[in-house]
């Protein structure tokens, strides 16, 4: 993996970091990378209060941003940024005004790769307008002078029509902050990660290849 000089991570949801993203994050870190992580909500309007239930509507904001804590410390994220829009309603905020949050993010940490989700390949409709700031944000600066923009996509047609990832991470060296970052996501991973403990101790490939392999997209700018 090469060595940044900063990276920005730009995400909706508490967890979202912790999929497809963290081991990444974890390598960044160990490289002595500053990684800043911006995460636009708390997750507060999520289905999953724990399984078993634990917690409720009122205090799950409570819950996440803790989570969120807990993951972040998890991947040594020393700057953890909570920008306080609210969940589910992201696609709904002022283009102009998301960009610009964006990109004073990026003018203040001056990142030589920023991670964030592939528009129009991320299903949710939160992680859809959020990866389109980024864009437009990125998109704002002299081609020249631009970061990379590594882009997460997991929609069904994301194969189909962006291709094989050009960026694949092998972050087998650092599964265990991952899987540490999953599980601090408690309320939203806890059954799905005790499903998931017996097949990694079978050392099923599947998940394997699953936990230790993160792929991204390089956003092609038009211009």
């Amino acid at each position: 993996m090469e060595k940044e000089r900063q990276v920005l991570v730009v995400f909706p949801h508490p967890d979202d970091e912790a999929f497809g993203v963290s081991g990444t994050i974890a390598t960044h870190v160990e490289n002595g990378t500053p990684v800043t992580y911006a995460c636009l909500t708390l997750g507060e309007m999520g289905r999953n209060m724990g399984n078993p239930l634990f917690t409720n509507r009122e205090n799950l904001p409570k819950i996440r941003k803790e989570e969120l804590k807990n993951a972040a410390n998890a991947l040594g994220i020393q700057d953890l940024r909570m920008l306080g829009f609210r969940d589910k309603t992201v696609e709904f905020e002022d283009e102009e005004k998301l960009t610009n949050v964006i990109s004073s993010l990026i003018d203040e940490l001056n990142p030589s790769l920023i991670i964030t989700f592939y528009p129009g390949y991320s299903v949710h409709p939160d992680h859809e307008a959020t990866g389109a700031a980024v864009v437009r944000a990125v998109e704002k600066i002299p081609a020249a002078a631009r970061p990379k923009l590594h882009c997460v996509a997991f929609s069904n047609n994301c194969l189909e029509e962006l291709g094989e990832a050009d960026i694949i991470n092998n972050i087998s060296a650092v599964a265990d902050k991952k899987l540490a970052a999953m599980r601090a996501h408690r309320s939203q991973t806890e059954q799905m990660l005790g499903d998931m403990t017996e097949k990694l101790k079978n050392q099923d490939p599947q998940v394997l290849a699953w936990i230790n392999n993160e792929r991204f997209w390089t956003y092609k700018f038009a211009k």
